[in-house]
């Protein structure tokens, strides 16, 4: 039984998949901190993500989510080489000051076109 590489037709829908739920994890996650007013009675942003176990769980999740989608980006880019060490090295960050949610679909929709670019590239022998 032989397992064949996934159809050449597949990587731009996966691509625009994750491009838009980039652009929903940006939009989303950012419509919620742009409205997180501080005042002297509310938590302040970050004791918020902790402000009960319910908040705390889901933070840790995040956060170690977080941890590894930046060791993927740089393992990954340097699996792929050239350009790639400057986008992970631009996501990293942006990871912690935009949002995973943006971070992690857009990286993973332009490798499903680096990945496409690479099986379609021709192989010299």
């Amino acid at each position: 039984m032989s397992v064949s590489p996934p159809a050449a037709g597949r990587a731009p829908v996966a691509a625009a998949v994750y491009f838009a739920l980039s652009a929903v994890g940006a939009v989303g996650t950012w419509y919620f901190n742009l409205r997180f007013t501080p005042t002297p009675d509310a938590p302040s942003y970050l004791e918020g993500w902790f402000a009960n176990p319910a908040s705390s769980s889901a933070a840790v999740d995040v956060i170690v989510v977080a941890c590894v989608a930046c060791i993927f980006y740089v393992r990954e880019a340097r699996r792929l080489g050239g350009r790639w060490l400057l986008l992970a090295a631009a996501l990293v960050p942006l990871t912690f000051v935009i949002a995973l949610a943006f971070t992690f679909p857009l990286f993973l929709g332009l490798r499903e076109i680096a990945l496409r670019q690479q099986r379609a590239a021709p192989t010299g022998s």
